[in-house]
């Protein structure tokens, strides 16, 4: 009995003592990954306690063939590994926007004109990042993106987004 009450009390105190690698306030850099053909985008961290931060990641895209904008919002819980990596996972969402640069002739392989549009999804992350003794921390993520509504090439797309992403701390 006395075993099992002292396995209690170590299971509810022990977590106060694990500390996550302190996280700055803020960072801001690149992902640089896929992101639906938009590419690299620029990445802002906000810590909002020691184990939770918000991140926000915009991509855009002015080429010849269209223009766009993806914004994505996530939630994260970051948890140490060893040393100076931590592993954290979130979830969240997003919304952009695609006009495509059309020509008289122009049709999607189905023989409809393409539109573009504005699109709704869902996502999720997890990945591994490495705080380095300068103020530089450089991670490696999935993001997982479902299409919610909006434009059909994302609405009706499930994504595994990879990026690697370098941001400065402040």
């Amino acid at each position: 009995m006395k075993l099992l009450k002292l396995s209690l009390l170590s299971l509810l105190i022990f977590p106060a003592f694990v500390s996550a690698q302190s996280m700055s306030d803020h960072t801001i850099g690149l992902r640089l990954g896929d992101s639906d053909g938009l590419g690299a985008e620029i990445s802002y961290q906000k810590s909002l306690s020691r184990n939770n931060r918000l991140e926000v990641n915009l991509g855009f895209r002015d080429s010849r063939a269209y223009d766009a904008f993806k914004l994505s919002g996530l939630y994260e819980w970051v948890l140490p590994l060893e040393g100076d990596f931590n592993w954290y996972y979130g979830v969240g969402g997003g919304l952009g926007n695609v006009n495509f640069e059309r020509r008289p002739s122009e049709t999607d392989p189905n023989g409809e004109e393409v539109d573009g549009g504005l699109f709704v999804f869902a996502a999720g992350n997890i990945g591994v990042e490495y705080n380095f003794d300068f103020p530089l921390v450089i991670s490696l993520d999935m993001r997982p993106e479902i299409g919610l509504l909006g434009y059909s090439e994302f609405s009706d797309s499930f994504d595994f987004d990879i990026g690697l992403g370098i941001r400065y701390q402040f």
